[in-house]
């Protein structure tokens, strides 16, 4: 337990200390992805002000119609985090391939996954957007890592977190030994410890799932939205709120924050476009799942959980069931009958 009110900087380095070997390396890295954060935080304030907002007339490798921020936030993260020495290759949901550092520059021991804004369509009508970010360990002695080399399970993440740019700038990350919770103070600019050890109640009354594709569920998730939606006179016995940003890190902040399931189950729709599921499984589900069960809270497909997949592609996508504990089991059980 950390005492509130640490500084972000103190609080990486006083974590680097249980990793046996720590060179300081691993601090310096957190530190550049807060770095990129404020700075994209300052950006998201001022909006149109600085002209950021609308579409970028262009796609990215999923063929989604870029915003402008999406292009501007990939660039300041690989802008601020390829200069330092801290990390070895970077790979965004925005580039098709691994982020090469370019001659020259020094290489560190760490690989990052990010999505540099996350539901930036949300910008434009003044609703909270995220950054999503991942480390883990670089190869040994390779001075270019491929696209292999960041196919990892999510157990295997060092670290991970997001970023909410909202009514106050929160930071949210873990390094393995539970979630913690940091508010960018912009008179020191700082972020600033404001909640320690997050723990998601294993019970809830709301569940987050876009209902506009309620034809295409499957049995098990049209069961467990038609229990919640009958409320005290159905099975549950007690009402349920829906809620849906539209945003993956403000659904899951709201989930830290009082408790609730998510849900971009597999259905029919995504089925015959060749589709696995909606969301990034190396820049979204593998971060979020770390964060979620180190608040005590469980993620899955429906069908097995998410941190131990095995990777075979950069953008591959799963279908993701996160939050409270009991809610996600009851997914599971139902995907198992």
């Amino acid at each position: 337990m950390y005492q509130i009110g640490t500084t972000l900087t103190q609080y990486i380095i006083e974590e680097q200390y249980t990793y046996e070997g720590a060179r300081g390396h691993f601090t310096g890295l957190l530190n550049d992805i807060a770095t990129a954060c404020k700075k994209l935080a300052g950006l998201t304030r001022k909006g149109a002000l600085v002209g950021v907002l609308g579409a970028a007339n262009s796609e990215n490798v999923q063929g989604e119609i870029q915003k402008k921020m999406d292009i501007i936030s990939n660039d300041v993260f690989i802008e601020a985090l390829e200069n330092n020495g801290h990390v070895a290759a970077l790979a965004s949901e925005e580039m098709e391939t691994v982020y090469s550092l370019k001659e020259g520059k020094r290489r560190g021991d760490y690989l990052v996954t990010f999505d540099p804004l996350d539901g930036s369509s949300n910008m434009d009508v003044n609703v909270s957007v995220g950054t999503i970010f991942s480390v883990v360990k670089a190869p040994k002695g390779v001075m270019n890592p491929t696209a292999e080399d960041f196919l990892l399970p999510g157990t295997k993440q060092m670290a991970a977190g997001y970023c909410l740019y909202g009514p106050s700038t929160i930071m949210v990350i873990t390094t393995g030994r539970g979630v913690s919770m940091f508010t960018l103070d912009t008179s020191c600019g700082e972020f600033i410890l404001t909640r320690d050890d997050v723990k998601i109640p294993e019970d809830t009354k709301e569940f987050a799932i876009n209902t506009s594709n309620q034809r295409h569920w499957e049995a098990p998730i049209q069961r467990y939205i038609q229990e919640c939606l009958a409320g005290k006179e159905g099975v549950r016995g007690k009402d349920f709120n829906m809620r849906w940003v539209a945003s993956m890190v403000a659904e899951v902040h709201r989930i830290l924050s009082r408790g609730g399931v998510f849900m971009y189950p597999l259905d029919e729709k995504m089925r015959k476009a060749g589709k696995e599921g909606k969301l990034r499984l190396l820049y979204e589900a593998n971060p979020m799942s770390m964060v979620i069960e180190q608040a005590g809270g469980l993620s899955s497909t429906g069908r097995e959980r998410i941190l131990d997949i095995q990777p075979y592609a950069l953008h591959q996508r799963v279908p993701v069931v996160l939050g409270s504990k009991n809610e996600v089991q009851r997914v599971i059980d139902y995907h198992q009958l």
